[in-house]
C-alpha cells in the first residue's frame, strides 16, 4: 500500500501504536505475528528461538526478554501501521516511558492465566498519565489455567476501566481454536496446524450451534455496557432495544478514544490465532494522528499549539537515541510539517542547528531510505550530532520547545572502573554513550574516592549496561557492590530557627537574617518532596529576597547532616528576618537560606530513609512457605498472596537494599521454578542500627 501522506486526509490512514505488558505476557510474539499477517515478514520468529526482529540485541536474545524498544513499520486495511514493542520488566520502565510519549495508542497485551500482573499495572498508569487510549489483548488462551473471564476480572478490579469484551472463546486451552465475533456476531476458526498453528488466517463461519446461546447474553451484556457510557448508543437501544453492528463500532470507537471503556479481545499469539481481529480492531478503534489533541509547546513562555498538518511548520520530539559504533540515529515523532533530507532543523534545548542527512524507516535493526518525513510519521534521523532523547527538533524559522518525556530518577549504583589502567579513556567513551542513549543512566565522578559511579533503575539495568559495554567492543570493566541511594529526612520540627549571614571583608558586604521553621512535609515520616512558604509580614524581607532564600534551602537539600545522603521530606517555612539597607542582596539570602537551613537540619531530630520495593514473588505452593520466611529475614513486609493453578503470587515491601542476589537466593529454593518482579516503591525508614554509605557525587 502507498498513500500520499502529505495529503492531511491520508493520517486518517495511520496509526502510531505500542504494545505493552508485563515481562512474558507476549508482547513480542504478538508484534512478531504482527509483522507476519501484515506480509512484512514471511517466517514466525520465536523469542525461545532468539529469531524475532525486535528482539534483534544480542542480550534480548540471550536472555529471552525485551530490554530496548524497538520501532518496525507495516500495512494493514489500507492503513499504516507504526508499531513500538516496548519492554516488559521493570527495570525498564523508563524505556516504556519515552516510547509512551510518542504514541497515540497501545495494546495492552494481558496472560489468561495471570491476569494483570504488577508490571502490567505500572505500564496502564504510564499510559494513563499520557491519556494514551488502549484496547486488551488476552494473550496465552491454549495454555492450561486460561480464563478469559477471570483476566477480565482482574483488568476491572484492578485497572479500573470499563472492560467491553467483543470476542467469546471458541474451545478451551489446548483446544481453544477460535472466536465468536460478538459485534458482527460471527465465528472465526483458525486451521489446527503443527506447531504454532496455521498461516494465521481465519475461517469465517456462523455462531456454532453449542455456543448461540452463550454468544447472545454476551452480546447483550455488551450492548447495555456500551449504552450505559455512550448517549448515542443509548439511544438508540432504547428505540429498538438492541445496537446494530455499525453503532456499537461506532461507539466501542468513541469509548476507546475517550478513554472510558478498554475494547477486549483474545487469541493465542504463539499459536497465530487472534492476530487478525486484533489488527482490524487497531484500524477501527485506536486514533490516527488526527484523532489525538494538537501537540502544545511553549516559544518565549507563551504556549502554542501545532496540528498534525503537513503544510504546518516542521516540529519532532526526539524520543529514542542509539549511539551504536556504527553510527548514530536518532528517533523522531514528528507531530507536524514536513521534513526532507539534507534540510536543517533547530534543537530549541540546546540552541544548535542540526542537519538531517538521512531520513529512514525503521525496522527493528533494518532501516529503508526515504526522501522525506510529515506528520504522523515516526522515523529515525541520521546525521543528528546533538539532539538527546526528549530533544525537540523544529522548524528554524517556528521554534517550538515540546514538553520531554520525564525521567526516572535512578535507584542503584554500583562504582566501575577499568579492569586495565590504560581503558579509562575508552571506559569513560563508552560510559557516556550509555547515558546518550538511556538518560535514566547516570554516569558520575565521586570526588571523595575518585570512583566512577553509574547508577540506573534496578540491578538488571546495571547488569545490561555493563554487559553493554563489553559486547560494544569496550573495555574489561569490574564492578562493585549495587548500591541504594539513601535520602535523610527530618523526624521533629524547629520553631523559629534564627540565621545571620555577616560578611564584611573590605567593599561592599553582605548580611541577611532569616528566622525559618523547619518541620517533616504533611506530618509523616518517609513523606518525599519538599515546600517552602513564607509568611512574612510588613515587607521585612523583600519579595525577590524570598525567592533568593527557597533557592538556598534547595541548594541545603543536597548534603544531609547524617551522612550527607540528599534530604527530603521537608516543609520549611520562612516567618520573619530582616535587611541591611546596603549590604542586603540576592547572594546573600541564598547563602543565608543554605546556611541557616544547614544548621536547622543540625537542630533537628532526622532519621535516615531507604528505597523500597513492591516485589511480587510467583513461586508453586510447595515452596511458599520457605519463601514467606526469607522475605521476613530480608525486613519484607508481606501484604497479601493469591493462588491459582498451583501457583502462589506473594506480593511484599521490601527494602531495595535486601534484594539484590534474590534471584539466584529464589532459583536456589524453588529448584528453578519462582520468578520475581519488582517496582520502586518510595522510601521508608531505615531501622536505626543501619550504616548508610557516603553517598557518590
Amino acid at each position: 500500500m502507498r498513500t500520499n501522506l502529505t495529503d492531511p486526509a491520508a493520517l486518517t490512514t495511520v496509526r502510531n501504536l505500542g504494545i505493552l505488558a508485563h515481562v512474558d505476557a507476549g508482547k513480542t510474539t504478538v508484534t512478531e505475528r504482527i509483522l507476519y499477517a501484515t506480509g512484512t515478514t514471511h517466517k514466525r520468529g520465536e523469542v525461545h528461538d532468539g529469531t524475532t526482529v525486535t528482539d534483534f540485541d544480542p542480550q534480548e536474545r540471550d536472555r529471552g526478554i525485551t530490554i530496548f524498544a524497538a520501532a518496525v513499520s507495516c500495512a494493514w486495511d489500507g492503513h499504516r501501521v507504526n508499531l513500538i514493542d516496548t519492554p516488559g520488566h521493570v527495570d525498564f520502565a523508563d524505556e516504556v516511558e519515552r516510547s509512551l510519549r510518542v504514541l497515540d495508542g497501545a495494546i495492552a497485551v494481558f496472560d489468561a492465566v495471570a491476569g494483570v500482573e504488577p508490571q502490567s499495572e505500572s505500564v496502564w498508569r504510564q499510559a494513563d498519565r499520557h491519556g494514551v487510549p488502549r484496547i486488551a489483548f488476552v494473550n496465552k488462551l491454549d495454555r492450561a489455567g486460561a480464563d478469559l473471564d477471570r483476566a477480565v476480572e482482574s483488568i476491572r478490579d484492578r485497572l479500573h476501566p470499563a472492560p467491553l469484551v467483543v470476542q467469546l472463546p471458541i474451545g478451551a486451552e489446548d483446544d481453544f481454536r477460535g472466536v465468536v465475533d460478538l459485534v458482527r456476531m460471527r465465528s472465526l476458526v483458525w486451521a489446527r496446524g503443527e506447531g504454532t498453528g496455521g498461516d494465521g488466517t481465519a475461517m469465517v463461519a456462523p455462531v456454532p450451534e453449542t455456543l448461540r446461546e452463550e454468544a447472545v447474553r454476551r452480546r447483550r451484556a455488551l450492548e447495555e455496557a456500551v449504552a450505559e457510557l455512550h448517549p448515542a448508543a443509548l439511544e438508540e437501544f432504547c428505540d429498538r432495544r438492541t445496537l446494530s453492528a455499525e453503532t456499537l463500532a461506532a461507539a466501542l470507537r468513541d469509548l476507546t478514544r475517550s478513554g472510558e471503556g478498554v475494547v477486549v479481545l483474545c487469541g493465542s499469539a504463539y499459536r497465530n490465532r487472534g492476530i487478525e481481529p486484533l489488527l482490524d480492531a487497531v484500524v477501527a478503534y485506536l486514533p490516527s494522528p488526527l484523532d489525538v489533541p494538537a501537540v502544545r509547546g511553549v516559544h518565549q513562555d507563551a504556549e502554542q499549539t501545532r496540528d498534525a498538518d503537513p503544510e504546518a511548520p516542521f516540529a519532532g520530539l526526539v524520543f529514542k537515541v542509539n549511539a551504536g559504533t556504527t553510527g548514530r540515529l536518532t528517533y523522531v515523532r514528528v507531530y507536524s510539517g514536513t521534513i526532507e533530507k539534507g534540510e536543517t532543523v533547530w534543537d530549541p534545548g540546546t540552541g544548535r542547528t542540526e542537519r538531517v542527512a538521512r531520513i529512514l524507516r525503521v525496522m527493528a535493526d533494518r532501516h529503508a531510505g526515504l526522501d522525506r518525513a510529515v506528520a504522523g510519521d515516526i522515523v529515525a534521523f541520521a546525521g543528528v550530532k546533538g539532539a538527546r532523547a526528549g530533544s525537540t527538533l523544529c522548524d528554524p524559522g517556528a521554534p517550538l520547545l515540546l514538553e520531554p518525556p520525564a525521567v526516572a530518577e535512578p535507584v542503584v549504583s554500583v562504582a566501575v572502573e577499568a579492569r586495565r589502567g590504560t581503558d579509562t579513556g575508552r571506559l569513560a567513551t563508552a560510559l557516556a554513550r550509555l547515558a546518550e542513549e538511556d538518560p535514566s543512566l547516570v554516569v558520575r565522578t565521586d570526588s571523595e574516592t575518585g570512583q566512577t559511579v553509574l547508577s540506573g533503575m534496578g540491578e538488571l539495568h546495571l547488569e545490561v549496561a555493563v554487559e553493554k559495554i563489553r559486547r560494544d567492543g569496550g573495555p574489561e570493566v569490574t564492578v562493585g557492590r549495587p548500591r541504594v541511594s539513601y535520602r535523610e529526612t527530618v523526624v521533629g520540627a524547629v520553631r523559629g530557627f534564627v540565621y545571620r549571614h555577616v560578611k564584611q571583608d573590605g567593599g561592599a558586604g553582605q548580611f541577611a537574617h532569616v528566622v525559618l521553621d523547619v518541620e517533616p512535609l504533611d506530618g509523616e515520616v518517609g513523606a518525599t518532596g519538599f515546600e517552602f512558604r513564607s509568611v512574612v509580614i510588613g515587607g521585612r524581607v523583600p519579595q525577590e529576597y524570598v525567592r533568593a532564600v527557597e533557592a538556598g534551602c534547595r541548594d541545603a537539600l543536597a548534603e544531609g547532616p547524617l551522612a550527607g545522603h540528599p534530604v527530603t521530606g521537608v516543609r520549611v517555612t520562612l516567618t520573619d528576618g530582616s535587611t541591611h539597607v546596603k549590604d542586603s542582596s540576592d547572594t546573600a539570602f541564598r547563602t543565608a537560606g543554605r546556611l541557616g537551613l544547614r544548621a536547622a537540619l543540625r537542630a533537628c531530630a532526622t532519621a535516615l530513609l531507604e528505597p523500597v520495593a513492591d516485589a511480587t514473588v510467583t513461586v508453586p505452593e510447595d515452596a511458599v512457605g520457605g519463601v514467606l520466611g526469607d522475605l521476613a529475614a530480608r525486613r519484607g513486609r508481606i501484604g497479601g498472596s493469591e493462588s491459582h493453578g498451583g501457583v502462589v503470587a506473594v506480593s511484599a515491601t521490601v527494602p531495595l537494599a535486601e534484594l539484590f542476589g534474590y534471584a539466584t537466593r529464589l532459583r536456589s529454593r524453588t529448584q528453578g521454578r519462582g520468578t520475581f518482579t519488582i517496582r520502586p516503591a518510595g522510601y521508608a525508614p531505615a531501622p536505626a542500627s543501619t550504616t548508610a554509605p557516603a553517598p557518590a557525587r
